[in-house]
């Protein structure tokens, strides 16, 4: 058995390696698939008591393909390039959050994403 180096952990997927892009496609069209509406978001920290994210433009609710989501979201990453970069899934019919996964760390200047 392995021990995780001790580093700091953000949110549910940042205890998996790193995903690479086709791996955050297949996440997109998970909650594209369930109805979810997709937003992207970025903050300068990830810090737990740090409840509020900025939101990049407005949620995607027009966004029927993957491809719409992953321009936004390399859109955002050259635009701020040392912040944290979020995605969120909202549900309208429970009108709240249900998933969210960040896919970019400010802290690694080599573009390391989660």
């Amino acid at each position: 058995m392995q021990t995780l180096p001790k580093e700091r952990r953000y949110e549910t997927l940042s205890y998996l390696p790193p995903l690479t892009d086709a791996q955050i496609d297949k996440q997109i069209q998970y909650m594209l698939s369930q109805g979810f509406i997709p937003a992207v978001e970025f903050n300068e920290t990830a810090e737990p008591e740090v409840h509020y994210w900025t939101l990049w433009k407005l949620p995607l609710f027009n966004a029927t393909t993957v491809r719409d989501v992953m321009m936004e979201i390399q859109a955002c990453r050259q635009e701020y390039p040392k912040c944290f970069i979020r995605v969120a899934g909202f549900d309208n019919v429970k009108q709240c959050q249900v998933l969210s996964f960040i896919i970019h760390r400010a802290d690694q200047s080599s573009g390391y994403r989660y």
